[in-house]
């Protein structure tokens, strides 16, 4: 089974509030997500909405194609950074609980990454963004408690 996930993540401020928001398509299904915290970052809702896609997936070894503007994601993945910063244990990098949450996801499906330019123009990605804003403004903002217990412990 195949599915395309188009994702994106915002934060007013960056730290602020912030949001994610997805859209997956599948066939003829589609599914809209989105979430907004109180005080994050924009690279850490483009990567959560990456992770929110990939654990709605019910079946496992599905063909995924997940499309973002965030380069910090994209070439993370497919430049295979990501799996240098695991083997030395996120040493000095920013977002290793989100990281770790991701790679655990990423080996249950056959995933591809592919880039698109943001505010460009491509429905999905112009949808996901106004997911994303409109959960950063909402009023029903969760509390990313990863980031804020970094904060305070000055390893961001």
């Amino acid at each position: 089974m195949k599915v395309d996930i188009f994702t994106d993540g915002s934060a007013r401020g960056n730290p602020g509030p912030g949001g994610y928001g997805i859209v997956m398509i599948s066939g003829k299904h589609r599914k809209e997500l989105a979430q907004g915290y109180k005080h994050t970052t924009n690279n850490r809702m483009e990567l959560l909405a990456v992770i929110i896609a990939l654990e709605q997936l019910k079946l496992s070894n599905m063909d995924v194609t997940i499309h973002t503007d965030s380069k910090y994601v994209c070439e993370a993945v497919e430049k295979k950074w990501v799996f240098g910063w695991q083997a030395k244990g996120f040493k000095n990098k920013k977002n290793p609980d989100l990281w770790r949450k991701f790679l655990v996801l990423y080996k249950l499906h056959n995933i591809n990454f592919k880039w698109i330019k943001g505010h460009a123009g491509h429905i999905e990605n112009e949808r996901c963004d106004q997911l994303a804003t409109q959960a950063a403004d909402g009023g029903n903002l969760l509390i990313d408690t990863e980031y804020e217990n970094q904060s305070l412990q000055g390893l961001i």
